[in-house]
């Protein structure tokens, strides 16, 4: 099915887990040691490659259009180096995640890029366009923007309130392109 077209496994590596209610867009690739949770979505083009760590997405949480997410196997000081997205996480198109942790309803907005070891807490956003260096930490509640990215300000309250409905609105899109996504072998003429 549409599903298979977009995992594949890696000998000695292991081979994606997906959660109920998954969507993985036919034209994503995920890649050997990979967990995506329960009514999480990876939308179209999203490069996931688990290959010398772990990826872990957790619960309700989408991977928007054209997103890389990769790992390293250790840094300098020999410490693992996976990439984990916690529930609820919303990472907007053409992010680029590497060998970072994003916790719950933390926010990464279109085209920024996460760097090794780097902290997105609980609540905290990163503008469009970012640049998160490695290993920093941007804590709860916070906007963090620029390249490299810095803090701009504190979440307003409207937009804490928004990130629980940003994951809950992907999820119930992501409804909709699991039961209606057909492939289409003869386009419509215009």
């Amino acid at each position: 099915g549409l599903r298979s077209s977009a995992t594949w496994s890696l000998d000695g590596i292991g081979c994606p887990r997906v959660g109920e209610n998954v969507f993985l867009a036919p034209s994503s690739s995920v890649v050997g040691d990979v967990t995506v949770g329960s009514k999480s979505s990876v939308w179209y083009n999203c490069v996931l490659r688990g290959d010398v760590n772990e990826i872990r997405i957790g619960e309700e949480s989408n991977i928007q259009d054209g997103t890389v997410i990769h790992v390293a196997r250790n840094n300098s000081k020999g410490l693992a180096l996976p990439t984990l997205i916690g529930n609820q996480v919303t990472v907007g198109h053409m992010a680029i995640l590497h060998a970072c942790t994003l916790e719950d309803l933390s926010f990464v907005g279109m085209g920024a890029t996460v760097m090794d070891g780097a902290l997105v807490k609980k609540g905290a956003m990163i503008a469009a366009g970012s640049l998160v260096t490695p290993g920093k930490v941007v804590p709860t509640g916070q906007l963090w923007g620029g390249r490299p990215a810095k803090y701009m300000r504190d979440l307003t309250q409207k937009e804490t309130d928004f990130l629980p409905v940003s994951a809950a609105k992907y999820a119930e899109l992501a409804k909709v392109h699991i039961k209606q996504l057909r492939i289409e072998s003869k386009p419509s003429s215009i």
